[in-house]
């Protein structure tokens, strides 16, 4: 297993692996060639960016068997998505504001993301799970009040795509297999998610296979898996967010009224 970190650095960004509290920095393109320069960084030091810069950033709906029995709702015969403004992505570690436009309820949403690694269309699950180049944290922060606010028009887009709202990283984590981790949320110290993966719908190369026949998936494109029980408003004035999966890492945020 690799993970790997983007990271600012003289104005520029920067790319390494990062083994224990070191960058191992690296040159060339991350989902390409990438070759180690032989200069490290600790962890300390860097100043962190989300891991990709994705074209387009693809998050799920009632993808998780038990939300949908929770929820009384079918469990889906396809993917249900929409698409979430690229701009909404905040580096880990990022204070995210609550928009000047909005006073309602923000949720926070831990979950499991797929980076893309290669274009994918049309693919077969075989071919998806070799498009799939590794697994990052998301918290899916979502403006909970507005989607359902206009009574002929829900607007998931909007309510998902605010400036800040699309934390993830802090690293890609590739080569291991999602399927026995588990995905815990923490809301000011407290544990608010603890579900499996496991449990999703959809398993990865599924999902990935069934959305590259809609549309076609770019190196660096992020796909958010859904979420699971435990979804809750952000009420202090401050909140500090820390969305774990063991074996990828650990994203903090912090929201603010």
């Amino acid at each position: 297993m690799s993970q790997w970190i983007r990271f600012e650095e003289d104005g520029q960004a920067q790319f390494g692996k990062l083994e224990g509290e070191a960058i191992h920095v690296h040159r060339g393109d991350m989902f390409g060639i990438a070759a180690a320069t032989g200069r490290t960084l600790p962890l300390a030091q860097a100043k962190l960016l989300a891991p990709t810069v994705p074209s387009k950033i693809i998050a799920l709906w009632n993808n998780f068997h038990q939300l949908a029995a929770k929820l009384d709702v079918a469990v889906p015969p396809e993917p249900l998505y929409l698409l979430k403004a690229p701009t909404s992505v905040t580096a880990p570690g990022a204070t995210v504001t609550r928009p000047a436009s909005y006073d309602g309820r923000v949720v926070y949403e831990g979950e499991l993301g797929i980076v893309i690694g290669k274009p994918c269309s049309n693919a077969s699950e075989e071919e998806a799970a070799d498009a799939i180049f590794g697994y990052t944290c998301v918290n899916d922060i979502t403006a909970g009040d507005i989607i359902t606010r206009d009574s002929s028009f829900a607007q998931w887009v909007r309510a998902k795509s605010f400036d800040g709202f699309g934390p993830f990283g802090p690293v890609i984590a590739t080569d291991i297999d999602p399927a026995s981790l588990v995905v815990r949320t923490l809301l000011n110290g407290d544990e608010r998610q603890n579900y499996p993966i496991a449990d999703m719908v959809f398993p990865p190369a599924r999902l990935v296979s069934l959305i590259s026949r809609d549309m076609t998936l770019l190196p660096g494109d992020l796909i958010c898996c859904g979420t699971s029980l435990g979804v809750g408003a952000m009420k202090e004035a401050q909140n500090d967010v820390r969305v774990s999966i063991e074996g990828i890492g650990c994203l903090e945020n912090r929201f603010v009224q």
